[in-house]
């Protein structure tokens, strides 16, 4: 089916943003054939592990353990930026597909029988037409404000900083996986592994202006933390983050839907935002095909706003609510359960269906 894509920049972007995969995810860029590419580039990370600051390692967990339920039992570490790329070369020239630069959607409306955007770009406005629409502008979608669809759920007041740095922390920390969360009920923290640098993300609780907080010294102050004894790091670059836990009331409204940050945020533990975001993209492309080519009347299309919100609110908020509650605990209790869990290969097998987001794919196909 054609489809255009508007792109408020004036190339695909390189921010530093999500960098996780989860198998189901591989699973599903690889019957795009978008998988092995990204793979390449990008850093395989079979483990994780919980750690305290009080008791040093609590658990290692390892996807093998999943290996009958995906054909990728490990994560990849690699920037999204990479992906929109593979993505971008593979549909490139397609006659069916048009990629707009410098186009920003300032508004959406829609009739019974089709969609409009208004467009800013080069200073004027612009409007196109379609079938349907898919808003996947983010957070503060334009798309979702024009249609009225509330953006239920709260801010934390906490904020998170990314500090991005290529020292080897494999030298100085003995045992460390790529992938680290480090409970503490003062300053938790996790340590991520992307090709060429290391992430450090903290929780920052103080009164401390924006400003303060992206400075130099602020950083070293955090990263100091790390590791006793070692200060001084070389800092590649910081991002600092408002934590949001939000989904839209709904992910369709006529001919127009809502995927990834535009119709959920939630805080970066466990890495679900994007995967999200990918998981619903590839639900409702499959099933908008289906329509186009009417194969499926438009019954079809209700069900990816029900399988999606719903898994979305029973699995990808509930569980990086508990990740961030679990990281602000004093840490026994939490490292008491994560050992049960990891001595238990029926549990750990659970666990790890859930924390890959599996099990949230299972229970969006029991919805129907």
């Amino acid at each position: 089916m054609p489809v255009t894509v508007f792109e408020q920049g004036s190339t695909l972007s390189e921010e530093s943003r999500a960098s996780t995969f989860h198998p189901p995810t591989l699973d599903m860029l690889h019957a795009l054939g978008a998988a092995e590419p990204l793979i390449k580039q990008g850093l395989v990370c079979p483990t994780f592990q919980y750690r305290t600051k009080k008791h040093g390692l609590a658990a290692e967990f390892d996807f093998a353990a999943i290996a009958d339920a995906t054909g990728h039992p490990y994560r990849v570490q690699c920037e999204q930026s990479k992906l929109t790329r593979i993505l971008y070369e593979q549909m490139r020239g397609h006659p069916n597909f048009e990629l707009q630069y410098d186009s920003t959607v300032k508004a959406a409306s829609q009739t019974g029988s089709g969609v409009a955007v208004t467009i800013e770009r080069n200073g004027r406005s612009e409007s196109r037409s379609g079938r349907y629409l898919i808003g996947a502008d983010g957070a503060s979608s334009a798309v979702r404000r024009s249609l009225g669809i509330e953006f239920e759920g709260f801010t934390w007041p906490d904020r998170l900083l990314v500090i991005s740095t290529p020292f080897d922390f494999f030298e100085v920390i003995p045992g460390l996986a790529s992938v680290s969360y480090v409970a503490d009920p003062e300053r938790w923290y996790f340590l991520l592994q992307v090709p060429g640098l290391w992430r450090a993300m903290f929780l920052v609780n103080e009164d401390a202006t924006d400003e303060r907080v992206q400075t130099q010294e602020f950083a070293q102050m955090l990263m100091a933390g790390v590791v006793p004894g070692i200060a001084n790091y070389e800092i590649a670059h910081t991002t600092l983050y408002k934590v949001h836990q939000r989904v839209a009331k709904t992910f369709k409204q006529g001919r127009a839907f809502l995927i990834g940050d535009a119709a959920h945020i939630n805080n970066p533990l466990g890495g679900m935002g994007m995967n999200g975001g990918i998981h619903d993209a590839v639900n409702l492309a499959a099933r908008l095909a289906k329509v186009w080519r009417g194969e499926a009347d438009d019954a079809e299309l209700e069900r990816f706003d029900r399988q999606r919100r719903l898994v979305t609110l029973e699995y990808i908020q509930k569980y990086t609510i508990q990740n961030k509650k679990n990281l602000e605990s004093p840490g026994d209790e939490f490292r008491d359960s994560l050992r049960s869990i990891a001595a238990d290969p029926a549990r750990t097998h659970d666990y790890l269906l859930r924390v890959s987001m599996i099990t949230s794919l299972h229970r969006a196909e029991e919805l129907g």
